[in-house]
């Protein structure tokens, strides 16, 4: 499926609740597939109605932002967004992202990630947050020429095949702001 022919099969759009089967089989196929995200194969308990109930969470929540990147029969990759809940931290989103390792290298993270960039704007969100594991260099590659810069890192935030992991803490800011530092 390499090529634009296959990117433009590709579409990105807001999660439905219809989604909920594909999502969650989604998330599995993902903590299978790589040892980035956060969930370890079989660790994921939840039911389709559990499912269900997080994506009419997320529709309901106007911090919440969920798209993904839609085959026409299965979806391939997501990218989700959760506002603050806190005067003090509304204006910032955390992301979590993932696309099937069958689909890397097509674009779709980066369209994924302006999908979300959109969202965040149109509510007057200022700040894109995430992590990311130091090794996974790919998908540091790809936040750093989205604009991501390396704020810190979490040593030993993870534990992955009993070997503790650092993250990088990487933030992107959407505008300029006035700063009290």
């Amino acid at each position: 499926m390499a090529g634009l022919g296959a990117q433009a099969e590709i579409l990105i759009r807001p999660i439905t609740l219809e989604d909920a089967g594909a999502f969650l089989a989604l998330g599995k196929r993902l903590d299978e597939e790589t040892q980035f995200m956060m969930l370890e194969p079989d660790e994921r308990q939840l039911t389709l109605e559990d499912q269900q109930e997080q994506i009419t969470a997320w529709l309901d929540d106007i911090r919440s932002g969920v798209f993904v990147a839609a085959a026409p029969d299965k979806l391939v990759g997501f990218i989700a967004l959760q506002g603050g809940a806190y005067r003090r931290n509304q204006h910032c989103a955390y992301i979590v992202v993932g696309v099937r390792q069958a689909f890397a290298g097509q674009g779709i993270g980066t369209r994924l990630f302006a999908a979300g960039e959109r969202w965040a704007r149109e509510r007057h969100m200022h700040r894109l947050d995430l992590t990311v594991m130091v090794h996974n260099t790919r998908a540091i590659s790809l936040y750093q020429k989205l604009g991501f810069a390396i704020e810190g890192t979490r040593k030993h935030s993870l534990q992955v095949n009993d070997r503790y992991v650092d993250e990088y803490a990487m933030a992107k800011l959407l505008d300029e702001w006035k700063s009290s530092s």
